[in-house]
């Protein structure tokens, strides 16, 4: 949902997705983030995953001068509130852990919060104190301008858009050292 909010699908692949997710008036957040570009949507009263979403919640329940602040705190503790055990585990989670699952491994799963990147899409919120954080990929919604994230020097490209950059990152870290 959040790619798709982001990214602007177009209508009939919108529809789609929705028939595909459904779930209509179950969860509050994923309700109303849907309900920002669907219109008609049954909203419903139960977060279901309040770890780590309770934040997001708050923050997108706030006035706006305290938004801000808490947008940043949710996306500081989005991917530590994801950790499960046992069988509830997410089955992408461990391989963002750069000890078991290092980059020349070739397990890298991107852990981008693409839930914070939906919520500025759909409410307007100040993603400002955000910019550069590990997990906020910022750049989905500014495709034109400069990275919100920082890079080295040696490793600019010169060339824009983020999937590029991303791709470019990758093929980096699979070239063999001398």
């Amino acid at each position: 949902m959040g790619l798709a909010l982001a990214l602007e699908i177009p209508d009939e692949q919108w529809s789609r997705l929705l028939a595909l997710i459904d779930g209509e008036g179950q969860d509050v957040l994923l309700d109303r983030v849907i309900a920002s570009r669907q219109g008609v949507r049954k909203i419903g009263t139960a977060l279901l995953h309040a770890k780590p979403y309770a934040r997001l919640l708050k923050a997108v329940d706030a006035s706006r001068d305290h938004q801000a602040a808490l947008f940043k705190d949710f996306v500081d503790h989005w991917y530590a509130e994801l950790e499960r055990k046992g069988k509830d585990e997410l089955w992408w989670y461990i391989y963002g852990d750069p000890v078991k699952h290092p980059l020349e491994m070739g397990s890298y799963f991107g852990r981008w919060c693409i839930e914070a990147v939906a919520a500025v899409k759909a409410f307007g919120l100040d993603d400002s104190l955000c910019l550069g954080l590990e997990h906020y990929p910022g750049d989905l919604l500014r495709p034109d301008g400069p990275s919100t994230h920082t890079r080295p020097p040696e490793r600019a490209t010169g060339l824009g858009g983020w999937l590029l950059r991303v791709l470019i990152r990758r093929r980096e870290a699979y070239q063999p050292k001398e």
